[in-house]
C-alpha cells in the first residue's frame, strides 16, 4: 500500500509540476509587438524591470500577421536584395564607410545594413590586399518581421544575420588584438537553491498525503529554488547577441527535460532516462558549441569557408550534494548522450521551425569569422580600424535590457514508481579553437580560393557595399 502511495504521489506531482513550471517560466500577457521599424527585436524572450527573463507572448494570430508582413516586404524593400543569391558579398570596409556616412548626415541605418542585405548565414570570408577589404559572403534573400518577432528570409523562413550581432562578435575580436577566450551562456541554479531544492525533496517525499496538498507541494519546489542566474561572458550582456544566447540555452533545456515540445522529433533526455540517471540531485549540463570541424582555410590564410550545420550539442554530468554543492563528473550517461546526438542530427530541422536556433548558429558564424579576421591579421593587412563600429558612441549596440535571472524551470517526470527532476544548459562558443591546425582544414584543392578568385570589385558603383 505504501509503494502504491508513493507512486500516486509522484504522478500528482509530476503533473502539477509541469503546470506550475509552464506559468513560472514566462507565459504571461506582457510583451507585444508592434511592428514599428527600428524597434530592437528579440525574438521570443522579454526582459522585465528586474533583469528577469520569460517567454514572449504568442501572438494569437501570428500566421496571418505573418503573410501581411511578407506582402509589406514586397512592396518596400529593395528589388534587388529580394532575390534569392546562393552567394551575396558583403565589403565589411565599405558597409562601416556608408554607416559613417549616415552617421555623419544624421540619417538612421537602413533595413538593408541592420540586416546585413538579407545573409542568412556567412559561408565565405575573403581578404583582398589589392583592394584592401575584408568580404563575407554566403546566401541571401529579401526579409521580413514575421509575426513571431524573427526577422527571417522571405523564401526560405531561415534566420536573417544582424548587423548588431556581428558587431558584438567583431569587438570581442577586435583590432586592438584582445580577444574573448571563451564566448559562453550559462543558467545556473544557485548553490543555496539547490541546497533548498534537496531538502523540499525530501520533505514531500515524508509528507505529502493526499491531492488536496498538490499545489502547495508545486509551489514548495517553485519556492525552494528560486531565481535562477543568466552569466554571460564574451560580449556585453545588454546586447542582442547576449539575449539570444540566453533564449537558445532556455528553450534547449525546455526540450531536454520534457517542459516544452520540441519542434521536431527528437529523442529528449527525459524520454530516454532512467530514474537512476536522471533523479534527485542530479545536474545534466548540455552545451552548445561550434562543429570545430567546420572550418577550411586556404594556405595563404586569405580565403576561409565554413562548412555544415556548424552546431553540436554536447554533454556532461554533475551531481548535487546535499548542501547544494555542484561536482562536475566525467562524462556523460547515456540518456544526455542520445539527447545530444538527436538535437545535434536534427539541428537543421530545429533551425527551420524555432529560429532562435538559427540565430543562434549565426552568432556562431559570425564568431568564427571574427575569431578569424583577427588571427589572421586581416585587421591590420586591410588598414582597418573599425573606427564606427568598434565605439559604442558611433554604433550603439549596447541597447538591451540585460537577462541576469530566469525563473526556475523544473519538470518531474515518473518512471518506475520514481519521481525525476533534471536540470540542465549552457552555450560554449570558443572561435579561436575552429582555426587551430588540428581542426580547421587546408583548402587543397583550392576550391575556396577559386571563389575569391570569381568575386570582382571593378563594377562596384560608389558607396556600393554589397553585391551578387
Amino acid at each position: 500500500m505504501r509503494a502504491h502511495s508513493n507512486r500516486f504521489f509522484a504522478f500528482a506531482i509530476a503533473a502539477l509540476l509541469m503546470f506550475g513550471a509552464a506559468s513560472a517560466y514566462g507565459q504571461t500577457d506582457g510583451g507585444t509587438d508592434d511592428g514599428g521599424d527600428g524597434d530592437p527585436v528579440t525574438g521570443g524572450v522579454q526582459i522585465d524591470a528586474n533583469n528577469v527573463l520569460t517567454r514572449r507572448r504568442v501572438v494569437a494570430n501570428s500566421d496571418a500577421l505573418s503573410r501581411e508582413r511578407w506582402k509589406q516586404a514586397q512592396v518596400k524593400l529593395n528589388k534587388e536584395i529580394q532575390k534569392v543569391s546562393d552567394l551575396r558579398k558583403v565589403s565589411l570596409v565599405r558597409l562601416e564607410k556608408e554607416v559613417a556616412r549616415l552617421k555623419a548626415a544624421g540619417k538612421p541605418v537602413n533595413d538593408d545594413i541592420r540586416y546585413l542585405a538579407g545573409l542568412t548565414r556567412i559561408t565565405h570570408v575573403f581578404f583582398y590586399p589589392e583592394e584592401n577589404d575584408i568580404v563575407i559572403a554566403g546566401p541571401a534573400e529579401g526579409f521580413f518581421l514575421n509575426g513571431q518577432h524573427r526577422v527571417v528570409g522571405m523564401d526560405s523562413g531561415k534566420a536573417t544575420l544582424h548587423l548588431e550581432d556581428f558587431v558584438a562578435a567583431l569587438r570581442a575580436f577586435g583590432p586592438d588584438g584582445k580577444r574573448a577566450s571563451l564566448i559562453s551562456c550559462s543558467i545556473d541554479p544557485t548553490q543555496e537553491g539547490l541546497q533548498r531544492f534537496q531538502e523540499a525533496q525530501r520533505y514531500v517525499q515524508a509528507n505529502y498525503r493526499g491531492l488536496h496538498q498538490a499545489r502547495e507541494v508545486a509551489q514548495t519546489f517553485y519556492k525552494a529554488i528560486g531565481h535562477q542566474t543568466i552569466t554571460i561572458n564574451g560580449v556585453s550582456n545588454e546586447t542582442r547577441f547576449a539575449q539570444v544566447l540566453a533564449e537558445a540555452d532556455y528553450r534547449m533545456k525546455l526540450y531536454g527535460i520534457g517542459v516544452e515540445q520540441p519542434p521536431v522529433r527528437m529523442t529528449t533526455f527525459i524520454e530516454a532516462a532512467s530514474p537512476a540517471t536522471g533523479g534527485a540531485g542530479k545536474l545534466q549540463r548540455w552545451y552548445f558549441q561550434p562543429d570545430y570541424e567546420c572550418v577550411k582555410v586556404s594556405e595563404d590564410r586569405n580565403s576561409m569557408a565554413l562548412e555544415g550545420t556548424g552546431v553540436k550539442l554536447v554533454c556532461e554530468d554533475e551531481s548535487v550534494s546535499a548542501d547544494g554543492k555542484r561536482t562536475r563528473k566525467s562524462g556523460a550517461n547515456g540518456a544526455s548522450r542520445k539527447f545530444c546526438a538527436s538535437f545535434t542530427k536534427n539541428y537543421d530541422k530545429v533551425a527551420q521551425r524555432a529560429t532562435v536556433f538559427g540565430e543562434l548558429r549565426n552568432l556562431i558564424d559570425m564568431s568564427i569569422t571574427a575569431a578569424y579576421i583577427q588571427k589572421s591579421d586581416l585587421y591590420r593587412k586591410a588598414n582597418w580600424d573599425m573606427t564606427t563600429f568598434g565605439s559604442e558612441d558611433n554604433f550603439a549596440i549596447e541597447v538591451y535590457p540585460a537577462p541576469e535571472k530566469v525563473a526556475p524551470v523544473i519538470n518531474a517526470v515518473v518512471k518506475q514508481g520514481r519521481l525525476m527532476t533534471p536540470i540542465g544548459g549552457g552555450v560554449n562558443i570558443q572561435p579561436r579553437i575552429a582555426l587551430n591546425s588540428d581542426k580547421a582544414s587546408v583548402d587543397a584543392d583550392g576550391k575556396v580560393e577559386s571563389v575569391r578568385d570569381s568575386i570582382k570589385f571593378e563594377n562596384l558603383a560608389d558607396g556600393q557595399w554589397w553585391w551578387d
